[in-house]
């Protein structure tokens, strides 16, 4: 029993010693000059989607909700920001080569029509972030767009992979 307590104690003093530690928070400021709706039109309501079901895994500005502030589940949810970002990242989105962002609009249509985004760990913790088939069809029609777009503006070689 005595080995049971000091554990426990030690598993106490350890919560109490990470609450001390955190990652940098994912917020920039000032505008953004690569950001997707610099270059490609986004409708008002689907940038409401973005705002409420997107941005905050995929953008350089996440709004935290109030248990951020407690360990270790601050560090879990930087660790699913930073994957986002990798994914795609909206406000770094003209920063990349045109094939990058022309693919990232073709995965964006197959991930929302498959049901795998937004994750459910984020639509748990976010109600607003359990998209309609209304607000699916919007994104994956915004998406089509922006790939539209490019397809007008650039050679399709220089958007598509030769296989």
């Amino acid at each position: 029993m005595k080995i049971f307590k000091k554990l426990l104690l030690a598993l106490l003093v350890a919560l109490i010693a990470i609450q001390f530690f955190h990652p940098k928070k994912n917020k920039s400021e000032g505008p953004q000059p690569n950001y997707i709706g610099n270059n490609f039109a986004i409708p008002p309501d689907v940038k409401k989607i973005l705002t409420v079901a997107c941005n905050d895994c995929h953008s350089n500005n996440t709004r935290y909700p109030w248990y951020a502030k407690i360990q270790p589940i601050h560090w879990w949810l930087n660790k699913h920001i930073v994957d986002g970002k990798k994914h795609i990242n909206y406000d770094e989105y003209t920063n990349r080569p045109l094939r990058y962002q022309y693919h990232k609009m073709e995965e964006t249509v197959e991930m929302i029509k498959d049901g795998k985004m937004p994750l459910n760990s984020y639509k748990w913790t976010h109600k607003d972030a359990r998209l309609t088939q209304d607000e699916k069809d919007k994104i994956i029609n915004w998406a089509n767009a922006v790939m539209d777009t490019m397809k007008a503006k650039y050679p399709i070689d220089s958007l598509i992979r030769k296989k």
